[in-house]
């Protein structure tokens, strides 16, 4: 592949800004936060940001940071997004610079993508001559199943730079691939994200007497087969689909027959029909199988994120860049979309852009054997943010180049 003279410097470039990374880095994993409010983990991004020619925004109702850089020229714009909050775990790695907040971690590395999304900013700062147009650069909170997205969007998130975002791109750490490889794919990458909730109502009695009752455990018990079936009958098996009942609870004891039944669990698809359909399926079965059982049924359907779906040309155009930047061995095509969920679906519903993935597998661990993002040992080769820090980059110059 030709060498293109606008990524020249860029890998050595992100290796001079590692120390800054990496400290940035580990202070975020040391002070963990979560949610949508992340007073130290703002300040923390406001304070590596400072020194710098760029327009600051913080949040109003989320503790979110923007930064607008404008570049040498007039131009388009493009938004690289590094989400910020941390998970409800406690953590079990060793690191030195392990979690000091109990019950809380970074165990998603989102502490990585803030810090390679500030070094990015710097990088990039450096060379704003070469930039025609603006970047922003979305430092989110709420990631973690609250939505955080959403809320900087209806805070003025695509309007922040004066002109229309045009182009997006987000990294996602993964201990599951080779360090410092780049995986994207056209199209759906990760999933809509659902949750349902069933309550069934019997009639309470004595365990040894159950026709004197209405057992609510064999009517729920009927509905998670049923659900199983539905996806298998309802949904093409060319259109992934998962229902999983993560939660059962009932009764108290061994002799009582309970009146209520609770289930929950969640639905992930990976289309807006597939995901109408099985909302509305999980409803009727759960419905008329409490029937059949003679129970009362109330179940719901909480919706969560949508599809992820990358625009096919700017997917394929991070592909090609992870191999011009970084070199070609790292550079793939993710084979299969992940059935995990994000809410940088909200930002690709409204701009054409992509999420990719960037391999953080630790030194000498086999990726099959590392753990996985969300465990409470996951950790992640920081090695690899230099790659992250050059491909946002490198994703900023390729579309401001004008």
């Amino acid at each position: 592949m030709p060498h293109d003279s606008r990524f020249s410097g860029l890998l050595p470039a992100a290796h001079a800004l590692q120390p800054k990374t990496v400290s940035l880095r580990r202070q975020l994993h040391k002070h963990p936060e979560q949610g949508l409010l992340l007073p130290k983990t703002q300040a923390a991004v406001l304070h590596a940001l400072e020194g710098l020619d760029l327009k600051i925004v913080k949040g109003n109702a989320v503790g979110s940071v923007v930064a607008v850089l404008r570049g040498a020229r007039p131009g388009p714009t493009v938004l690289l997004r590094g989400d910020m909050d941390a998970l409800p775990l406690t953590e079990e790695t060793g690191l030195e610079y392990a979690s000091t907040e109990p019950g809380t971690m970074h165990a998603c590395g989102h502490d990585t993508h803030t810090a390679m999304l500030a070094s990015a900013a710097r990088l990039l700062h450096a060379r704003r001559d070469d930039l025609a147009g603006q970047v922003v650069f979305m430092f989110q909170p709420g990631e973690e199943g609250h939505h955080g997205a959403r809320f900087m969007l209806d805070e003025g998130l695509l309007d922040v730079a004066g002109a229309p975002v045009e182009q997006a791109l987000a990294l996602h750490i993964t201990s599951k691939e080779l360090s410092g490889v780049i995986r994207c794919r056209p199209g759906p990458i990760m999933a809509g994200a659902d949750s349902f909730h069933v309550t069934v109502t019997g009639r309470g009695g004595h365990a040894s007497m159950p026709a004197d009752a209405l057992d609510p455990i064999p009517a729920a018990a009927a509905m998670v087969g049923a659900l199983q079936t539905a996806v298998t009958r309802r949904v093409s098996v060319f259109e992934p689909a998962v229902v999983t009942v993560a939660r059962i609870t009932a009764g108290t004891t061994t002799n009582i027959i309970p009146e209520t039944a609770f289930l929950e669990g969640t639905l992930r698809t990976l289309s807006d029909q597939t995901r109408k359909t099985m909302i509305e399926e999980i409803v009727r079965v759960c419905e008329h199988v409490g029937a059949a059982h003679g129970c009362a049924v109330e179940a719901s359907v909480t919706p969560g994120y949508p599809v992820t779906v990358n625009d096919a040309d700017v997917a394929d155009r991070v592909v090609e860049l992870a191999a011009e930047a970084l070199g070609p061995r790292y550079s793939a095509v993710l084979p299969n979309p992940l059935m995990g969920a994000e809410d940088f679906s909200y930002v690709l519903r409204q701009v054409p852009g992509a999420m990719a993935f960037l391999g953080g597998c630790p030194p000498d661990t086999e990726p099959a054997a590392a753990a996985p993002n969300h465990s409470n040992r996951v950790h992640f080769d920081e090695a690899a943010l230099t790659h992250g820090v050059t491909m946002y980059a490198a994703f900023a110059l390729d579309a401001l180049s004008g």
